[in-house]
């Protein structure tokens, strides 16, 4: 009879193989692609020629609408349950390239993890014929929270997080220590790889503080409607001086972070 010890070593081998790393590799495609749309559709806001929602939600959307639309947005549903099943993997038996011991990258997994399973069920949602725009929903909830006693307390401390969050964004694409998964990148492709995930998040990161900014905003002015996402962060930005421009970078950082995503599905250690 195996003993406890046994069975974890034995779940742990199953987290680090094959099936694993395929659904690994299938849910950072699917990432990068949802972010490479976001990126679009933010350059297009700027410039005008849209008025799509930039956020995940609106992204799919947007491809839902299109022709064989139905058929991408099934696909990246798998691949946001797939990346979602690998992150909690990860959660739960460590993370590649990291100390075994090391509890920070595990928990990013956790969240990571979830996050992208509740995208996973946005995207059903979506195929289910639900168009409810995401910072819509995003607003209602601050609402909701902002009616409790205290509730104002809990979204500014939300919007801190956020905040924390965008910065170490920042701070790791400035730095490029993701770099550190890339063992197997082939010596040509790794200025292209490290360019594309420090502008990719960097800017990602920047958007994230933005929208962390408005939340604590929302909550200091006790006004639900200041408080969103990413789609919120991006529509707050085309309403300031130079916003348009500034929406377009944004769009360009977000789609060089989405390559990066699909240098990440190719090469990525998992």
């Amino acid at each position: 009879m195996k003993s406890p010890s046994d069975v974890v070593d034995a779940v742990a081998g199953a987290a680090e193989s094959k099936p694993i790393s395929a659904l690994a590799r299938a849910g950072l495609m699917a990432r990068g692609l949802i972010w490479l749309i976001m990126g679009v559709l933010a350059v297009a806001l700027g410039i005008g020629h849209s008025s799509q929602h930039v956020d995940q939600r609106g992204a799919l959307s947007q491809l839902a609408s299109e022709p064989f639309g139905t058929v991408l947005v099934v696909l990246l549903a798998i691949g946001f349950a797939a990346y979602a099943v690998w992150r909690l993997s990860e959660a739960a038996f460590g993370v590649t390239g990291e100390p075994p011991g090391k509890k920070g990258p595990r928990l990013q997994s956790l969240a990571r993890g979830i996050a992208y399973l509740v995208l996973f069920f946005s995207a059903v949602s979506i195929l289910l014929g639900s168009r409810t725009p995401q910072s819509s929903q995003q607003r209602s909830l601050t609402a909701q929270v902002m009616s409790h006693p205290g509730g104002r307390v809990v979204i500014a401390a939300i919007g801190v997080v956020i905040v924390a969050v965008g910065l170490w964004m920042v701070l790791d694409g400035w730095t490029a220590k993701f770099m550190k998964y890339f063992k197997s990148l082939p010596s040509r492709l790794r200025t292209t790889a490290r360019r594309l995930g420090q502008t990719g998040t960097v800017g990602r990161g920047l958007v994230f503080a933005l929208v962390g900014v408005l939340f604590v905003s929302a909550a200091w002015t006790a006004s639900p409607g200041k408080a969103g996402g990413i789609d919120t962060a991006i529509r707050t930005t085309l309403e300031q001086p130079y916003g348009r421009w500034l929406v377009v970078v944004a769009g360009l950082a977000l789609m060089a972070f989405g390559v990066y995503g699909l240098f990440e599905a190719r090469y990525r250690r998992v």
